[in-house]
């Protein structure tokens, strides 16, 4: 969904999710830092782990903010934020998880002009950010990214649920 710090801002909103975690995956340097995955060349997006109460939320309805969050027909670019780590990108641990995730994807092709570019693709590895990464929108509301580029996706979210 492009930064990891509007994505895990988005998702902690949501009721029945338990934790959001920012990090990166998809790539294939070992134990990646923020330079490394912003230099492009180590094949890691910007990812958040999201662990969630599937008596509360549904992997369905969290694919549904998803998909209505971002621009998933832009490759590699997510508003300003442009190279191979803003990709979108779903990363699947089970099959359960791939076959839901391929549903959503075809369900969401109608919201959209463009073909959607979103990969999909099995999770090998996930290392989660630095520190000063996580939490980020809790930590700094006040920030001049925070207000004028997360709490507009917070209003949004607002409006779709």
């Amino acid at each position: 969904m492009g930064c990891f710090w509007c994505t895990e801002a988005v998702f902690q909103q949501l009721k029945g999710v338990t934790k959001v975690t920012s990090g990166y995956a998809g790539g294939t340097m070992k134990n990646p830092t923020y330079e490394d995955v912003c230099s492009g060349n180590t094949g890691h997006a910007e990812v958040t782990q999201i662990e969630y109460d599937p008596d509360k939320i549904k992997l369905e309805d969290i694919l549904y903010i998803f998909f209505r969050m971002h621009d998933p027909t832009t490759p590699n670019r997510q508003g300003a934020d442009i190279g191979t780590q803003y990709r979108s990108v779903i990363l699947y641990t089970t099959l359960e998880q791939k076959e839901v995730a391929e549903k959503s994807l075809m369900e969401s092709m109608s919201l959209y002009q463009n073909p959607i570019v979103t990969e999909l693709e099995e999770m090998k590895e996930f290392y989660p950010a630095e520190d000063h990464h996580r939490d980020f929108y809790k930590e700094n509301k006040g920030s001049f990214y925070c207000r004028y580029v997360i709490d507009p996706k917070i209003e949004k979210l607002k409006k779709i649920i």
